[in-house]
């Protein structure tokens, strides 16, 4: 019988290999960027989206210097809570910035949910308005949580598969798809009427969120073999793998269907970009290839977010409290995640939980670039130039995506404000009183 009165989360060293870190981190990216924002990306920006993509990277290029840097320094299963921690301390700001971190890799989650849920319902020709899309991601996100429940050779070897037959179907689709197209272009003088340079920095907003998913596999620093030397190689080369990817799958999507028909199938572009090209059998091919991504990055999104929170809970930086529940820390923190991310998988639409998720990263990030240029840069060895640039290209793209709802969903930014005005609050008080050192960090609750 598992013994309950150790409640210490046991992370497994050398559990996980470089190629499985690399296969966590593009399982998120992946997942997320190609198969649900390319509509979305030209719903804001016309047909320049695979502009927006290449604009994207080049930003999370400079953002994840901060990263490599203090993965190599500081390997740890906290990740991005454990950065945060050597920068500010066990302080608001610590506990305020790694909360959002946290709330947006779940809000990743419900996304694949949600994206897993409208490609599936293209084999039925079912309208993905339907109640069935958020039925499927809740379904989906249990199935990935009892994955997350075993050892972690099993979460890799099924992230790894699922990540490599992703990555061969993907390439596959663009290299097919841009073959068969009439030209290959991306053509300047269409865009949308709504189109300009706000929505284009708001299509690169969305761009970005399609590429965070690297900073899943800051989280795997207990884990991971050679953790100094293979963060920052596993990190570097999953956003190399994604950039090439996601332009030349935007390249294949804008050569087979007009602007209007990116926006009107917007959570499932790729399967309507297969039927002109390819066929029904294409079509069948790519939503496979879909519910496959999406299961992939769920699994490795949900590995990755619980290990963080268990290693705020363990820094008495949020409260916790068992319910009666055996098992680890990091086990109770599996379980808040799942359940978190079922009620946003059930109660929000695509683009809101994309909203959402953009503004709390971004916000996220700049505290990271300032806590390596403030308090890190001589610990870790960075150059101050490039955080000084990824703050500026952070600020410029966050400003011109709120500018952009504002003018379109002007509640989403309420929500988003209200929800961290709630964690700002919350935490305040909790910090306050919060054990002191010494004392029992959480009790039981019924």
């Amino acid at each position: 019988m598992e013994n309950t009165s150790d409640r210490t989360s046991k992370y497994q060293a050398d559990s996980l290999s470089l190629i499985g870190a690399i296969a966590l981190g593009t399982g998120v990216m992946i997942g997320a960027g190609i198969f649900a924002l390319t509509g979305q990306m030209a719903e804001m920006t016309g047909s320049l989206f695979p502009l927006a993509f290449l604009s994207a990277a080049l930003i999370v290029s400079f953002s994840a210097y901060s990263y490599v840097k203090l993965s190599n320094a500081y390997p740890s299963a906290g990740g991005i809570g454990m950065y945060l921690e050597k920068a500010y301390g066990r302080t608001l700001t610590t506990a305020f910035h790694a909360l959002l971190m946290y709330f947006s890799m779940v809000i990743a989650q419900s996304f694949l949910a949600r994206t897993f849920g409208s490609y599936t319902l293209q084999l039925f020709e079912i309208d993905d308005s339907s109640v069935l899309v958020p039925v499927l991601g809740v379904g989906l996100l249990l199935a990935a949580f009892l994955l997350n429940l075993s050892v972690n050779r099993w979460i890799q070897g099924v992230a790894s598969v699922l990540g490599f037959i992703k990555i061969g179907g993907i390439v596959l689709f663009g290299v097919v798809g841009v073959l068969v197209a009439d030209s290959v272009e991306v053509n300047f003088s269409v865009a949308d009427p709504g189109a300009s340079l706000i929505g284009f920095l708001g299509a690169t907003a969305l761009g970005i969120l399609a590429f965070k998913g690297f900073t899943t596999i800051t989280n795997s620093g207990s884990e991971l073999k050679n953790p100094h030397r293979n963060l920052g190689r596993a990190i570097m080369i999953s956003i190399a793998l994604c950039v090439v990817i996601y332009a030349l799958v935007g390249f294949a999507v804008s050569s087979n269907l007009s602007l209007g028909e990116i926006i009107e199938t917007r959570d499932y572009s790729l399967a309507a970009a297969a039927r002109p090209a390819l066929g029904e059998y294409a079509v069948w091919f790519t939503v496979i290839l879909a519910m496959l991504a999406t299961s992939g990055g769920i699994i490795a999104s949900i590995f990755a977010v619980s290990r963080m929170l268990a290693m705020l809970t363990e820094m008495k930086l949020v409260p916790h409290r068992h319910f009666h529940m055996p098992g680890s820390i990091q086990k109770h923190a599996l379980v808040y995640t799942i359940v978190l991310g079922l009620l946003l998988t059930a109660f929000f639409d695509l683009s809101r939980i994309a909203a959402l998720g953009i503004i709390f990263y971004l916000i996220m990030d700049i505290a990271i670039h300032w806590g390596v240029l403030r308090h890190l840069r001589k610990e870790v060895g960075a150059n101050p130039v490039i955080p000084v640039m990824a703050i500026v290209l952070d600020l410029i793209v966050l400003g011109g995506f709120l500018w952009a709802k504002i003018a379109s969903d002007p509640l989403v930014l309420i929500v988003a404000a209200a929800v961290m005005a709630a964690i700002l609050i919350a935490e305040f008080f909790f910090l306050r009183t919060r054990p002191s050192e010494g004392q029992p960090e959480h009790k039981d609750s019924g």
